[in-house]
């Protein structure tokens, strides 16, 4: 048995008064107790100048893409060893930043399923989709996951929850990465994202959608999935959500990722973005600053809407989104109006519920997994301390 103290600690729904010290093995936290608990003899026991809390949990990210322009796109031709090897580095990568649960949406070959099921020591959690689905010439098709009707829909939603998967990603809208699709526009009729909405939920399956347009934001609400991610809502006026749309979804209970956390020095001029981002930045004549400024705004726009909001950063698909750049998504809510626990709960708390892990972690909370964070800093008052780690435990394993 091992204890971790520090003098602040977030419980994954809310500061605890005076700190905690958390007892815990491999088999999960044993106990939450005030910082000034008397540890039993033999525990091992580390104090920390910092904040203690649960591991982050990253809803969206792509394991199989190496965080390099062209990062997404080039797995289409890579074997399965290249693939794994990316895999392996994309997980060090997450593990090291204080991420101990991924929400995949989107591989190839079912790889990301391979490393869920070996639970490697160390290995970050991983919640797992598949290759997603999408039209022919369609949004990710190098991915392997095109479908061409509701009969090729059925048969390849067979396949996916036959092999396990533990959700369904499907692309609603064009997207960024690949030219040729329209990203204010609409991808699949509405009978067949229906089509897929019903199949997967049949199966017990969440329906995740890919939704870069305003179109496709309203097109896979009134199909039924249950999660909107990006949520961009551009149309031919530009990037606006418009509030009926927040209305909607917020009556209907869908969760939102608007998938922050862009390093924004990671592209520093507009002509080192992808063409279709340049493209759109062009055509309606805003800065990538802008971009972001205004997303941050929108996350405050959602929550007082009573959007139901997770933090995810789409990681590894370009250099603004590293594996690792969680504490910038949840810091960007933070910027966007959100308080502080409430932005941690996006990474932590609620985005297990989302995730459907709300028994396994996501709280410090005794019986669940010990995945644990502590960072340099008092959370409460400097949020950007999320960025310096100090120790993480995956599973009671320490990774850093």
């Amino acid at each position: 048995m091992r204890a971790l103290r520090a003098p602040v600690a977030y419980d994954g729904e809310k500061f605890l008064d005076g700190g905690a010290t958390v007892l815990f093995d491999e088999s999960g936290i044993l106990g939450v107790e005030p910082a000034a608990y008397d540890v039993p003899q033999g525990c091992e026991l580390t104090a920390y100048d910092g904040t203690l809390l649960p591991g982050l949990i990253d809803a969206h990210v792509h394991l199989v893409a190496n965080s390099k322009p062209g990062g997404l796109e080039s797995v289409g031709g890579f074997s399965d060893e290249e693939i794994d090897a990316v895999i392996t580095e994309s997980l060090a990568q997450q593990a090291a930043a204080g991420v101990t649960t991924v929400r995949d949406l989107g591989d190839r070959n079912f790889r990301t399923l391979v490393f869920r099921d070996r639970r490697t020591a160390g290995q970050p959690r991983i919640v797992a989709a598949g290759p997603p689905l999408t039209v022919p010439a369609g949004h990710c098709h190098y991915l392997g996951g095109v479908v061409d009707g509701a009969d090729s829909i059925r048969t390849t939603l067979a396949d996916h929850i036959e092999r396990g998967v533990d959700v369904v990603k499907v692309m609603a809208s064009g997207g960024m990465l690949t030219p040729g699709t329209d990203p204010t526009g609409i991808q699949f009729t509405p009978e067949e994202l229906r089509t897929v909405v019903e199949t997967a939920h049949g199966a017990g399956l969440q329906v995740l959608a890919h939704t870069h347009s305003l179109a496709g934001a309203w097109h896979a609400l009134e199909a039924g999935c249950d999660g909107l991610e990006h949520f961009s809502c551009i149309s031919d006026a530009g990037p606006v959500i418009p509030e009926d749309l927040l209305e909607a979804v917020a009556a209907r209970g869908t969760i939102v990722n608007l998938t922050m956390g862009s390093d924004p020095t990671a592209f520093p001029r507009p002509d080192q973005a992808p063409p279709v981002i340049q493209t759109l930045l062009e055509r309606f004549g805003l800065s990538m600053e802008w971009v972001a400024t205004t997303r941050r705004l929108e996350a405050g726009r959602l929550r007082a809407h009573g959007v139901r909001v997770v933090s995810g950063v789409d990681a590894g698909v370009a250099p603004p989104k590293k594996h690792g750049n969680m504490w910038r998504a949840v810091t960007d809510h933070v910027a966007g109006g959100y308080p502080v626990d409430e932005a941690l709960a996006t990474g932590t708390s609620f985005a297990a519920q989302a995730c459907g892990l709300e028994g396994v972690t996501g709280r410090l909370f005794r019986g669940l997994s010990a995945d644990l964070l502590v960072v340099d800093g008092d959370l409460r008052t400097e949020p950007e301390a999320l960025s310096r780690p100090l120790a993480v435990f995956v599973r009671g394993q320490s990774v850093l």
